[in-house]
């Protein structure tokens, strides 16, 4: 966390001065602070789209298979079904779940930077900047100097941006 504008961009700066790429880089400020020259979250850093999408793929599937699978045990009266039914039952609630999952999950603040979304209704910045591992400590420590009372809030372990 940042405390204001001017001093993201200075990070800003110092970042690409430090070779990290810019579409590595991102900020999160409040909705309606202009961040001039500066690469914003993406929609789906902002959401729980992605996360809504996996779990609605997820629960769908398991669900259109056990349908499927119903309806090869117990046919409706007079229709004879394979269990071709239960592959397309997968499919077809692996795609619905996804769909309708990812719908409400698009209108849903991302729930793993739901601990920052105080400071930045309140004005400050949020930093995300997407780098190899090995590179966390530096990125940490340039930007202690710069503000000695950051809030660094860690490293995510779902999704590695360098595999």
């Amino acid at each position: 966390m940042l405390p204001d504008v001017p001093s993201a961009r200075g990070l800003l700066d110092e970042l690409l001065l430090a070779r990290i790429d810019e579409r590595h880089i991102h900020f999160w400020a409040k909705d309606g602070t202009p961040l001039p020259d500066m690469p914003e979250a993406s929609f789906l850093q902002k959401t729980d789209f992605v996360h809504g999408i996996e779990t609605g793929m997820i629960v769908g599937g398991a669900t259109g298979v056990i349908v499927g699978g119903l309806l090869v045990q117990f046919p409706p009266a007079g229709l004879q079904i394979s269990t071709f039914a239960v592959l397309v039952g997968g499919l077809a609630g692996t795609l619905f779940g996804a769909w309708a999952s990812g719908m409400v999950a698009a209108a849903i603040p991302n729930s793993r930077l739901k601990g920052f979304q105080d400071s930045i209704e309140h004005g400050q910045v949020l930093l995300i900047v997407d780098v190899p591992a090995r590179r966390v400590e530096d990125i940490e420590e340039m930007v202690e100097r710069r503000h000695p009372d950051y809030r660094f809030g860690g490293v995510e372990p779902h999704v590695p941006a360098f595999p």
